[in-house]
């Protein structure tokens, strides 16, 4: 109680003190004081508790209110020395407005980057900017923000061109170098510094003060009570659900109240959980502390005074105060930098400023980020103090070793907040700005600082001084990935090259080069791997971590070559160091290696003895891959020809250079060739890393460049030789006899295959080492030679989407592959359908390049293409052969690469093979052996051609490869000529493959062999030329003789079997011609579908016979036969709504009978058409049933399905069903029987009247056997139970009701489908619907006869009430509130039960009739009264009989306004009254057609299958109706005379905007509604209705039926009836949920320009909406197909099955 009171004081006595304060006069006593500080504190210590603070449930509105009163109004006033408001529109008024935007983004903004302007990835535009900027036109990259950047418009160093908007255009004539101070007087700047400094020094000590129970010195409050708070701290260790439990057991609160403590700890880094006494506080911290210390360090709490929670919640205010206060004059900002960055009293790094960056890491989450918000709009935004923060920034953020060692990424890497919400998070904004990182590398030696912090983090070394991360625990991978962000700081820095080099900069430049090969060194040889040989390797070893950091410095690698190569001094010097750096690695890395000498051919080289089957070897070499890039821009940049006097090129040792990257290339071979299997996963994984895309560029790539830059500095056999060597074959080639003694070695098979595939391997390297030149500086071309080939070999593979050749090349720094510059060089682009997506396709013309052995295809891309361009190759009637494509020529320094094509080693090795090939008995050869050989002889053939044709006249060809293989071995051993092998394997059967290559090879050769071998191959040509034509003249022969055969035998039997065939002829006729006598088109009898004179069949009833889908057996349809059945899907529907607001009804007591025209909720049943047996179906789905409950409980998960409810699915199709509709034969058998029972009915008439109908009579009025009595019951109870979400209940009389309005709403649907696809009425639905819709309507006529008589008769009476009234019936409801449609259907359907007592003689027909006549006047009526439009002044000439129509009209709604006076508007003109009508009443005759068409069986006319113009008049002829439906109303006048707008439109989904960014943007102001103005996480846009929902989170879960479900899924309840279609704006994906527990993703409508959705917005492409994709989602919805839908999604995707929907 006491608590209560002092809660009701408190607001009083501030009432008093608020009415007796004055800001004016506040301010005008600071202006005295002589210690303003001093007064200011006191101030806040007096009535900053009595404001914050006051008890557990805080009022914000209120606080804000008093703080701006109390607290900021004096300053306010102090500050202007007038009224505020006055005070800052003049400082506005004066100040010259800023060129930069600097708006700062929220979570989930859009941002624009253009590709084509911006300096680097990380300059965005705001939406504002853009769309005012000359960059709209331009390629550009749209994403997301994470919230905390800002816009960078006005920014020039960010833009190489358009750095303005229209808004931020600079004024020509301001001087924008005017110091902004200039506009104040000195005592408004004297002012403005001292309050400024107050207030934020105020907030710095309040917001990093840590004592728990007192106050900085002059702020302790004049009283103090025995308040605290229990406050709770965020970190990214333990999750929600931890956080949840343990809340509820400290402070008693409930699910709900938890979750919404954890959610606003989440979100602003701490929140008090309890508000009490001491004593009371700390009980339910001890049990946070102690429930969440078992796994991990415990939840930071803390006991707080509630008057230091007050300070700091103001504190906070008064940051954001001094934000808005700057926003009105530059001045003011200005002086607000000045006061942050003012060095303290301790001197070194004591600015304000720097207090809390360095205290960062133990703020909360809402301070660091209000703070940082206020740095951006302040230092940030002011370019005078934007360099001295970044010196400052640099220092604290990145301790220099030399200076005070600060503390602030080494916080920021013990610290548990995510990087988002440190301040190192600001590094993006300073460090990308060229100029401020040039600045920094050369005045703070930035880069040797943050590699240098970056090493002193990784302690880990092995004994050589290497990295190793091998026994790595979890605290030090945490650890890890922190220190990772260094090196996006790094990236910052060098993202943008210099142009112009000063000597310090190099200096600098060059130092951080240094530090940056130390830490290259630390990783030369790290994670090494030896084979397990024996047994499998026990532990998977740790490599991600290495190759993390090589994937996080890839991008820092290039950009280091970059620098270095847009300077000759710098990369010069840097290649000097980097050699060094190798040497000083290579001289560590003696593995005991002895020197040996190796001969072949006439040749030795003095080498090393290692293999690398046996000892380490290490796939991470960045110090040799550095050298190898700088090596090649020695080429690319000349700098070798002009300086080579500069260069150490004479004291590299090749067989060193080449040494590593070589073993490295031998173990991926090895691995290949299956010899390191023993090792596990990991060096597989690491051996995919090397060769993908990611890493490749500075790995795999870069080893070949070193191969390549060794190989020709030294003698083509020495290289090989020592190729040979490690790759463990040299003693197979090597040997005298080697052609034949590899044959004869009767090895161990699995070495066998194991040194084919080291071949195979070593001879890819070869082809790559000679083949590949389109770096530039290994070949002479350009950069887009080299992207153009990639393209081109990616899609000799198969043509593919933007998308896909974007992930198959590399990107640089700034996220550009260059693909758009070349694509359409070398490509043609295909537009994608309304399903798929673009693609592009080769030019035909660029086919020639396809290179077999391009150096980035795996394998399995290697072998698709082949076969690709095979199939090409066939079908364009080219031989199938794959030479080898003409290359490039060498740079200088490279060129001596092509004399390996004709070096001794390599014709002795490729003469082996070819000797192997000849006599492949040992079976030691494989054919991709034999294709790499010929591939080569191609290259060197190739080669030779080119330097024929490029020769000039004096010079000597040095090439001669042709001499050299038609030249036969040695006299002791005389082995034949490379040439004579070929022309001996051109023969050889079993190399039919290749016949096609050699023969390329034979006749490129020609052009240099001597004549007679030309003429010999001709001969040898013209031979297989004219045995192939003596062939084909044969076939042809043979052919022409049997088709002459079998024409002769045709006849001989027709012949024979002529009366026969006469017989058959006549039958045909005959009943042809029958048909045409009963078919609807011989218009003797017009057709009619309804009353007295409709169609019937002639003959005898139309036998329908169906085949179980079960059982294959067939089966005739009759009522007293076994039943046959329809799968079905029973749903209830919003679809065709036109009022989403109406709230759900109570399901136990409401009255279905009569349907609201705004058809708020429907039942639609659909079908997939398959029949079965019932009893087949009923096995069938007891099996289901039976395999569910199978399925143990735990193993449970959902499936597609829902067995409980009754769900199945369909065993053809697996079409998602949950009942069955029975079919039934047509009626007139019915009404025979009727007529033959009348006569026992009107005896049994007496009895009905005294007794109840028993059983007895009810047996005899029922026609059905009992399986189709069963299942009318089935679906029945089926419909009723889904349709009124009711427990199914046989007896309620209900059941029909629903049935009918079943039958009723999916005819509806399917006539709008119809109307909306401008489909003819009939002959357009596909059979399932034709199937669906006739058994429904039959179903309808017969479920009667399953339900209690008297109920349906009720039923019918109460129905007939509605159109005439009737005084035994209470409550009618009005004309207006029924749906005709539903009421015709139900009135026709219930009429049975009526008549099946009748003995007067009445058919149903006349019956049928006269219920049509009634309702459609009814519904007329209805019309005139809700639907006339105002009236047109434009009158139409009418012809005579619409004149007729027109003053019918006319008249009968004179009739309505006397009766309902002054409600109705006048209308004169008779033709808008009979439009609107007709107009108004189409889809109900339409809908009438379609139900009596399957109710009655009768054929539809022809006018009505095809859309025309005679469509009224055919429906009404068909409908037995007069055309002018007035006369109706005037024939049964006397009968007669007793607001929704017609006719209903279709519904639609919601209108989407043209371009994506303006979804995002709406996205991104849409506030969660639950949690007090937070931005949403997953905002989420319901398509049906337009609503926006804050999806995927705890806070707007609500309670349905029990369960706590997510937004979305509670939406589809009150808008969809359980069906949703959504749109996740931050994922472009759309989202169809049903029920609780199906859902699935979908295509988005919004597609790029390569035709291409992008669902997750990773790849940035401007994103338009599809109309087609759009009306494609409409229609499943329309088709109430989202179910289904969702059915196949999740059977073909059972990952789908796994996921909570019911959370979304």
């Amino acid at each position: 109680m006491a608590a209560a009171e002092t809660d009701r004081e408190v607001p009083s006595a501030l009432c008093s003190e608020f009415l007796n304060f004055s800001a004016k006069d506040t301010a005008a006593k600071w202006l005295q004081a002589i210690d303003l500080p001093k007064e200011v504190y006191q101030h806040l210590a007096r009535y900053v508790p009595k404001i914050y603070c006051l008890g557990p449930n805080l009022n914000p509105q209120s606080e804000d209110l008093l703080a701006q009163l109390l607290l900021q109004a004096p300053l306010e006033w102090y500050l202007c020395g007038e009224e505020p408001s006055l005070g800052l529109a003049k400082l506005e008024q004066s100040n010259q407005p800023s060129q930069l935007c600097g708006h700062v983004f929220k979570v989930g903004e859009p941002t624009y980057s253009c590709r084509e302007c911006a300096a680097d990835p990380t300059c965005v535009l705001c939406m504002q900017c853009f769309l005012g900027s000359v960059h709209k036109e331009h390629r550009y990259r749209m994403t997301t923000s994470g919230g905390g950047g800002f816009c960078d418009c006005g920014d020039t160093e960010a833009w190489k061109k358009g750095p303005y908007c229209q808004k931020h255009e600079p004024n020509i004539s301001d001087s924008s170098q005017e110091d902004p101070l200039a506009n104040l007087s000195a005592d408004m700047i004297a002012r403005t510094y001292n309050i400024f400094s107050i207030i934020l020094k105020y907030a710095v000590d309040m917001l990093t003060w840590d004592k728990e129970d007192e106050l900085p010195q002059g702020l302790e409050p004049p009283e103090r009570g025995d308040t605290y708070y229990c406050m709770l701290f965020n970190d990214e260790v333990h999750t929600y659900e931890q956080v949840i439990y343990t809340l509820q057991k400290a402070v008693n609160c409930t699910q709900k109240e938890a979750v919404s403590f954890a959610t606003t700890v989440d979100r602003d880094g701490r929140k008090s959980v309890r508000y009490g006494d001491f004593q009371f506080c700390e009980q339910a911290k001890s049990v946070i502390v102690r429930n969440t210390s078992r796994q991990t360090k415990p939840l930071r709490v803390q006991v707080m005074h509630s008057s230091v929670v007050a300070h700091q919640c103001f504190a906070l205010k008064a940051l954001n105060w001094l934000g808005q206060i700057i926003r009105y004059s530059d001045a003011l900002r200005r002086i607000l930098c000045q006061v942050g960055l003012q060095k303290g009293p301790e001197g070194e790094n004591s600015s304000l400023v720097d207090t809390l960056m360095l205290c960062d890491s133990k703020m909360w989450k809402g301070a660091r980020n209000i703070y940082h918000q206020l740095f951006m709009s302040s230092l940030l935004m002011d370019l005078k103090y934007k360099k001295q923060f970044a010196i400052q920034f640099a220092k604290v953020s990145h301790p220099v070793l030399m200076l005070v060692v600060h503390r602030l990424q080494s916080d920021y890497v013990k610290d548990d907040h995510d990087r988002e919400f440190s301040i190192t998070d600001l590094s993006v904004q300073i460090f990308t700005v060229p100029s401020l990182a040039r600045m920094l590398i050369t005045e703070e030696n930035l880069m040797t600082t943050i590699i240098r912090t970056f090493l002193d983090h990784l302690r880990h070394r092995d004994l050589q001084g290497r990295f190793q991360f091998e026994r790595y625990t979890a605290q030090q991978a945490f650890k890890f990935r922190r220190v990772q962000s260094l090196i996006g700081d790094l990236k910052y820095v060098l993202i943008s090259c210099p142009t112009e080099w000063t000597d310090k900069l190099r200096e600098k430049f060059l130092e951080g080069l240094d530090a940056f090969l130390e830490l290259l060194k630390c990783m030369q040889g790290m994670d090494p791997v030896v084979r397990q040989v024996g047994q499998h390797i026990e532990m998977e070893p740790e490599w991600e971590a290495a190759f993390t950091l090589q994937m996080k410095l890839t991008h820092i690698i290039s950009m280091m070559q970059e620098w270095c190569a847009s300077d000759e001094r710098v990369l010069i010097e840097a290649y000097k160091k980097c050699l060094t750096a190798l040497t000083h690695c290579h001289s560590g890395f003696t593995d005991g290696e002895q020197p040996i000498t190796l001969s072949m051919c006439g040749h030795s080289v003095d080498t090393i003895r290692y293999c690398v089957s046996q000892e380490k070897v290490s796939i991470h070499l960045p110090v040799s891959r550095l050298l190898a890039g700088l090596h090649v821009l020695l080429s690319k940049t000349e700098v070798a020809y002009r300086f080579p006097e500069q260069l150490p090129l004479s004291e590299l040792s090749p067989p060193m250079l080449i040494e590593h990257p070589l073993r490295c290339l031998v173990l991926c071979a090895q691995v290949h060739a299956g010899m390191w299997r023993r090792n596990g996963f990991s060096l597989v994984n690491q051996i995919y890393y090397y060769h993908n895309v990611k890493c490749r560029v500075e790995m795999f790539d870069k080893d070949l460049m070193m191969l390549q830059a060794g190989a020709s500095m030294m003698d083509p056999n020495h290289f090989l030789m020592i190729v040979l060597s490690r790759f463990e074959l040299f003693h197979i080639f090597s040997s005298a006899d080697c052609r034949k003694r590899y044959n004869r070695e009767n090895a161990n098979k699995d070495v066998v295959q194991q040194n084919s595939t080291l071949i195979e391997e070593m001879l890819h390297l070869i082809i790559m080492v000679v083949g590949e030149r389109f770096a530039p500086g290994i070949g002479q071309v350009e950069n887009c030679d080299e992207l153009k080939r990639e393209i081109v070999h990616q899609l000799c593979i198969r043509p593919m989407a933007h998308s896909e050749l974007v992930k198959a090349l590399p990107e640089n720094e700034n996220k550009e592959t260059g693909m758009e510059r070349v694509i359409d060089s070398v490509a043609l682009f295909k537009k994608p359908g309304v399903t798929g997506r673009g693609l592009y396709e080769l030019r035909p013309e660029c086919a020639k390049q396809f290179n077999l052995y391009f150096h980035h295809y795996s394998r399995a891309d290697q072998s698709k293409a082949e076969e690709a361009q095979r199939k090409l190759k066939r079908q364009n009637g080219e031989d199938s052969a794959l030479p080898p494509p003409v290359l490039p020529p060498f740079c200088q320094l490279f060129a001596s690469l092509v004399n390996i094509l004709q070096c001794d080693v390599l014709l002795g090795m490729l003469g082996a093979v070819l000797q192997w090939a000849v006599e492949p008995s040992g079976g030691h050869w494989s054919e991709s052996m034999l294709q790499r050989v010929l591939h080569l002889i191609g290259m060197a053939l190739l080669e030779e051609q080119q330097q024929l044709e490029s020769n000039s006249e004096d010079n000597e060809v040095t090439f001669n490869f042709t001499l050299k293989i038609s030249r036969p071995g040695e006299a002791p051993s005389n082995t034949p000529s490379i040439l004579a092998l070929l022309e001996t394997l051109q023969n050889a059967p079993h190399l039919e493959v290749h016949k096609d290559m050699i023969r390329w090879i034979l006749k490129v050769n020609c052009i240099y062999i001597i004549f007679f071998a030309c003429v010999l191959l001709q001969t040898v040509r013209d031979k297989d030329k004219a045995e192939r034509k003596r062939k084909a003249e044969m076939a042809r022969l043979r052919r022409e003789k049997i088709m002459a055969q079998m024409s002769e035998m045709q006849r001989h039997f027709i012949n024979e079997n002529k009366e026969l065939f006469q017989q058959s002829l006549e039958e045909l006729d005959a009943s042809t011609s029958a048909s045409q006598e009963h078919s609807p088109s011989s218009w003797d009898s017009a057709l009619v579908c309804v009353g007295p004179r409709r169609w019937r069949a002639g003959g005898s009833e139309r036998r329908q016979v169906v085949t179980c889908i079960l059982c294959q057996e067939e089966q005739e349809i009759r009522p007293d036969g076994r039943a046959m059945v329809l799968a079905a899907f029973v749903q209830r529907s919003t679809v065709m709504s036109k009022n989403r607001r109406r709230p759900p009804h109570n399901p136990e007591s409401y009255d279905p009978l009569f349907m609201h025209p705004d058809l708020s909720f429907g039942t639609h049943t659909g079908s997939c058409g398959h029949i079965m047996h019932s009893h087949c179906w009923q096995r069938y789905f007891e099996a289901v049933q039976a395999k569910e409950q199978r399925r143990q409980q735990r193993l449970r998960v959902h499936t597609s399905y829902d067995v409980e409810n009754g769900e199945f699915l369909c065993p053809l199709c697996e079409c998602l069903s949950n009942t069955v509709i029975p079919l039934l034969s047509e009626q007139p058998g019915l009404s025979l029987w009727l007529n033959t029972t009348s006569q026992q009915i009107k005896a049994l008439h007496s009895a009905q009247r005294k007794a109840k109908p028993t059983s007895k009579y009810y047996s005899l009025l029922n026609p059905y056997s009992s399986s189709i009595k069963e299942m009318l019951t089935t679906f029945g109870t089926a419909t009723y139970k889904v349709g009124l979400k009711v427990h199914p209940n046989e007896q309620d009389p209900r059941v029909p009701i629903m049935c009918w309005g079943s039958c009723a709403y999916t005819i509806q649907s399917i006539e709008r489908l119809l109307v909306d696809e401008e489909k003819p009425l009939f002959g357009s639905l596909p059979c399932r619907q034709d199937d669906c819709l006739r058994s429904l309507a039959r179903f309808g006529s017969a479920c009667w006869s399953v339900s209690s008589l008297s109920t349906v008769q009720s039923h019918f009476v109460r129905l007939l009430s509605a159109l005439v009234p009737d005084p035994q019936v209470e409550n009618s409801p009005c004309i207006v509130d029924v749906d005709m449609f539903h009421l015709l259907v139900s009135l026709v359907l219930s009429y049975p039960a009526l008549h099946c007592q009748d003995s007067s003689g009445l058919s149903v027909d006349a019956a049928q009739l006269h219920l049509l006549h009634l309702v459609t006047v009814a519904h007329v009526v209805q019309i005139l009264l809700s639907s006339v439009p105002v009236e047109l002044t434009m009158e139409q000439e009418s012809g005579e009989v619409e004149r007729e129509e027109e003053e019918s009209v006319g008249l009968l709604y004179n009739t309505l306004k006397t009766h309902l006076g002054s409600s109705l508007r006048e209308v004169s003109s008779g033709w808008h009254l009979w439009r609107c009508v007709k107009t108004g009443i189409l889809p109900f005759l339409r809908g009438a057609a379609l139900f009596f068409h399957h109710l009655n069986g009768v054929p539809a006319p022809p006018e009505l299958q095809a859309l025309g113009a005679g469509e009224w008049e055919a429906l009404c002829a068909y409908l037995c109706l007069p055309s002018n439906l007035l006369q109706l109303y005037y024939n049964h006048k006397e009968v007669l005379e007793p607001l929704l707008h017609y006719p209903r439109e279709s519904n639609r989904l919601i209108e989407l905007p043209e371009d994506y960014s303006a979804l995002i943007n709406q996205a991104s102001s849409f506030t969660c509604p639950k949690s007090g103005g937070d931005k949403s996480r997953a905002p989420t846009l319901c398509l049906v209705c337009g609503t926006m929902l804050c999806s995927q989170s705890y806070c707007c879960q609500t309670e349905l039926e029990g369960e706590d479900v997510g937004a979305c899924t509670a939406h589809t309840f009150a808008c969809g009836a359980g069906v949703g279609i959504f749109l996740r704006v931050r994922e472009s994906q759309v989202l169809f949920l049903a029920g609780k527990t199906k859902g699935c993703f979908y295509a988005p409508p919004y597609l790029d320009d390569y035709g291409e959705t992008d669902q997750g917005l990773r790849r940035g492409n401007p994103l338009h909406l599809c109309r087609e994709r759009y009306r494609k989602i409409q229609k499943l919805w329309r088709q109430h197909s989202i179910t289904e839908e969702i059915g196949h999604a999740q059977e073909a995707n059972q990952t789908l099955v796994g996921i909570d929907w019911q959370h979304l």
